[in-house]
């Protein structure tokens, strides 16, 4: 598709942003869906994120998404945040409003359920999820589970601290667990998923023995590099249904790109290869 004048502008901020698939990721849906405009990379560093942000209506740019190391700041600077975003503690999707102003949210929690659903057969019911991690990436998780209706949310982190204070954010649904019991903590749940980088390329593997894990149980681990990590080898190998991590970067982007390009954009087969290709899976 040509760009003309009237071509609508996105992007992704961050520092570094060399290595995100976001431009890959909205290009493609651009070029599928002939549509007049382009995402492109913004590297800005930590100190200009501010300026970069209130410079986006004076360029006629429709919006961005921002990346480590911006989410928590832009929390701070756009004008209006969503209810989940707050929840969260950051944004990663913003939306140059027709007045001027910054509109800001946060769809991880999006991408991830919609993943999860896409992917599996897995429902809210009154079994406890498991949830390993207490970061960005887990309070993102946590708020889409305690949206989606969940009661019993378990949360380990080798540092209970982090644990307690993101289960705390959510006490009528959430407990924090002691990292000791990982393994105990297994045996009635519907689901695990393991926000943390364990597993990783270049990172320790999350070292778990899924003996007491039910067979129904769905494994989900939001790592994609490698695409199926040992916890996902291991949960398939005795027969439970797993779900990787790709879907949730794809799917998080679609509220942005319908919001800036006026599309709903589609999670497609061959969007999943274009990017696993870029990834060498």
């Amino acid at each position: 598709m040509r760009l003309t004048g009237k071509a609508i502008i996105a992007g992704v901020m961050g520092w570094p942003v060399a290595h995100s698939r976001s431009p890959m990721l909205h290009g493609f849906w651009l070029e599928s869906y002939k549509i007049d405009g382009a995402y492109l990379p913004f590297p800005v560093h930590p100190e200009n994120i501010e300026t970069a942000l209130r410079a986006l209506p004076a360029l006629g740019i429709a919006g961005v998404n921002v990346t480590v190391p911006h989410k928590e700041a832009a929390l701070r600077i756009c004008d209006t945040v969503d209810s989940t975003a707050r929840k969260i503690g950051a944004v990663n999707t913003i939306i140059v409003e027709k007045d001027g102003s910054l509109s800001g949210s946060n769809t991880d929690a999006f991408g991830f359920m919609e993943n999860l659903k896409s992917e599996s057969d897995w429902r809210a019911d009154r079994r406890p999820v498991l949830v390993v991690g207490a970061g960005g990436a887990a309070r993102a998780v946590v708020s889409a589970l305690a949206e989606e209706g969940v009661s019993n949310i378990r949360i380990l982190n080798r540092t209970k601290a982090r644990a307690e204070a993101l289960a705390s954010d959510f006490a009528d649904r959430a407990n924090a667990c002691d990292w000791a019991t990982l393994d105990s903590s297994l045996e009635d749940i519907s689901l695990l998923v393991n926000t943390t980088t364990l597993g990783m390329s270049g990172q320790p593997e999350l070292e778990i023995d899924l003996t007491a894990l039910p067979r129904d149980a769905i494994v989900n681990d939001i790592v994609y590099v490698p695409l199926q990590t040992k916890l996902l080898q291991a949960a398939r190998g005795r027969g439970n249904a797993t779900v990787d991590g790709l879907g949730m970067l794809l799917h998080q982007a679609r509220p942005g790109f319908a919001a800036w390009f006026g599309h709903e954009p589609d999670v497609t087969p061959a969007l999943r290869n274009v990017i696993l290709a870029d990834l060498g899976a």
